[in-house]
């Protein structure tokens, strides 16, 4: 499957968010879009994900495809996160492809044992991260996207953060919205001004 972002513009009242803005996103690659606050990239994400129309342009799948929509498995820049239930719950209840027992098995390869069964709202904010993480991973998907993903985490839990998602993104394509690339070196890196 191919995305492909053509000649999008997005403006909010006065300020350009988007000009002319093209980018096709490929199974089997990787996308960090980068740049500083307000550079735009949580509205790309967005406008790739439907949940925003550009205001010029558009955002559409190339090629011979059966469903209209993009199948996508998402870590929003906020957790999301039903805060009374676990985070197994958390992350079994986005799909009814997804099992208990096989979250329970991904979940522990980010958080320690003791962690993944009681409610989230007493997780640090780290942990609540690799909820997200994992929640966004379980879903079967055509790609994954993640609005700073790895903020808030030191380097050991980026680097298993960043291997966890390398590993669950198999042969679908990846976009990664983050101001700090650090550890991401592996995907082609698109800067927004």
């Amino acid at each position: 499957m191919i995305i492909e972002v053509k000649d999008v513009s997005k403006s909010y009242g006065e300020k350009k968010v988007l000009d002319k803005f093209n980018l096709n996103i490929e199974d089997e690659h990787s996308y960090i879009i980068t740049g500083g606050s307000e550079s735009g990239k949580t509205t790309l994400l967005r406008l790739i994900l439907g949940l925003e129309n550009p205001d010029s342009g558009k955002v559409g799948l190339l090629g011979d495809y059966k469903y209209p929509y993009i199948n996508a498995g998402v870590v929003f820049q906020e957790d999301r996160l039903c805060e009374s239930f676990s985070a197994v719950t958390n992350c079994a209840m986005v799909s009814k492809k997804v099992f208990k027992q096989t979250v329970r098995e991904e979940l522990l390869k980010l958080l320690p044992s003791d962690k993944v069964d009681i409610p989230v709202k007493k997780l640090s904010s780290a942990e609540r991260r690799m909820v997200c993480i994992a929640r966004a991973c379980c879903i079967p998907s055509d790609v994954l996207v993640m609005d700073e993903p790895i903020k808030g985490l030191n380097a050991s839990q980026k680097e298993k953060a960043i291997a966890f998602i390398r590993d669950k993104q198999g042969s679908g394509s990846l976009v990664i919205a983050t101001e700090d690339v650090s550890g991401l070196d592996f995907g082609r890196t698109i800067t927004l001004q």
